[in-house]
């Protein structure tokens, strides 16, 4: 394995220096990169030659650019076939709104390359996607259950593939797409005739086990920190009681006032409080969770990206595949119950080398995870502490009135749908899991 030990967002390395077809060196202008970054240094050189690639590297770190780039190049260097109607290459995320990121990073990217781009995942536009796959594309970005379900119909046929890309590889085993990768990589042509792009925040045994099984002789390059958080984000931990996380939440948001700021909670419930007991004491927020539906919640990260909501509130669904710039602060109202969440939730600030700030409250309810989280990241959080006095008098809001029941939910069937559920997270036991609805 190729290792590089890095504690610099960017590398000597200039894309100007990489052999890429000109009409991809304007994307990259467009786009205003002249450095990679290292995991872009490390793999691009590989990769662009033809070879398989398994990358791993923080959140945050380029990975994305650095698939497209080698996806560009190779389909940009091949004659494509006389039927233009079945993609050339896919890229297969583990959420939608991962899924949505890449097809907008390629969109900028790729302006200049006359590559059409297709976008396929569940909960939201199923009649527009099918169309425009069967207008044909050249690559398709998507998740794996909504692409399952269009090439089970003949939308598209996976035979004429030449780059397979899979990112954020862990979180597909942590949400149970395993069987659906799988199924997915055994229709495409042969290894040896296809091109395969695997990269994870980490690559553990199952990982490496899947690179293995489907990739052609892959180089595992990872791009090691010495620590597995950014330097760049400043860590805090508080130890506040139950009752007072909305006002020390209040007074910390008072202190950060113009800043961009992600608040993460643990379940919908909390997400919904947590946003209206903000909304009703003048703080603007917004709040997204897999309840939300898909057009809405693509509304609000939108606003949010763009700076019309400064504050949002969000459950794990947000914690990967979202590059926001300029987050400044995050704030995990509930310390996640998995180490590796708090990795990835505050990698959501310090993006690309900035600055950004990370606040934990260990209350009683979820303190007793705070020993894992410090084991997993190899260091003690510092401890900080405001007194009580301190704390403003808050407003709570009344709860929401009672969700008024559908037909099937009135005769007792548990509602389904598209983008109904949150993703599942993976057990430690060997049952089957489920695939997330409308995926």
């Amino acid at each position: 394995m190729t290792q590089k030990q890095t504690n610099n967002s960017l590398s000597d390395l200039e894309f100007s220096q990489l052999e890429l077809d000109e009409r991809v060196k304007l994307g990259l202008k467009a786009a205003k990169f002249v450095h990679c970054t290292p995991i872009q240094a490390l793999t691009l050189p590989v990769a662009l030659k033809g070879a398989d690639v398994a990358g791993q590297a923080q959140t945050g770190t380029g990975k994305t650019a650095a698939f497209l780039l080698v996806l560009f190049q190779r389909l940009l260097r091949s004659q494509a076939t006389a039927d233009r109607r079945h993609p050339r290459a896919l890229v297969l995320a583990p959420t939608r709104e991962l899924a949505i990121q890449i097809h907008k990073d390629a969109l900028l990217l790729g302006a200049e390359t006359g590559l059409k781009l297709g976008l396929a995942y569940g909960g939201v536009d199923y009649e527009k996607q099918r169309q425009t796959l069967e207008d044909g594309v050249d690559i398709l970005v998507g998740t794996p259950g909504r692409i399952i379900d269009f090439f089970k119909q003949n939308v598209f046929k996976l035979n004429q593939i030449e780059v397979m890309v899979l990112d954020e590889a862990d979180r597909m085993f942590d949400l149970g797409f395993i069987a659906d990768i799988r199924y997915v990589l055994r229709r495409l042509p042969p290894r040896e005739k296809r091109q395969c792009l695997l990269f994870s925040a980490t690559l553990s045994y199952r990982v490496l086990e899947l690179a293995y099984e489907h990739m052609n002789e892959p180089e595992l390059m990872k791009v090691e920190s010495e620590r597995v958080t950014s330097e760049h984000v400043s860590q805090t931990v508080y130890y506040p009681a139950n009752e007072e996380k909305p006002r020390l939440l209040a007074a910390l948001l008072k202190q950060f006032e113009g800043g961009r700021i992600m608040v993460f909670t643990n379940t919908r419930a909390a997400t919904d409080r947590v946003e209206r007991t903000l909304n009703a004491n003048g703080f603007h927020a917004a709040a997204i969770s897999g309840s939300v539906p898909q057009k809405t919640r693509q509304n609000l990260l939108r606003k949010f990206h763009d700076g019309e909501v400064p504050i949002l509130v969000a459950t794990d669904v947000a914690a990967r595949g979202l590059h926001i710039p300029d987050v400044t602060h995050v704030i995990n109202y509930d310390l996640p119950q998995d180490a590796p969440d708090y990795v990835h939730r505050i990698g959501r600030t310090a993006r690309l080398g900035a600055k950004g700030e990370a606040i934990s409250f260990a209350c009683e309810n979820y303190a007793f995870h705070l020993p894992e989280i410090e084991s997993f990241i190899g260091y003690t959080i510092p401890i900080e502490q405001m007194s009580p006095d301190l704390l403003p008098v808050i407003h709570r809001p009344p709860a929401p009135p009672p969700r008024a029941k559908t037909g099937r939910e009135a005769k007792g069937r548990p509602k389904s749908g598209r983008g109904s559920s949150e993703p599942r997270k993976a057990s430690s036991s060997p049952r089957r899991h489920n695939r997330k609805p409308g995926s």
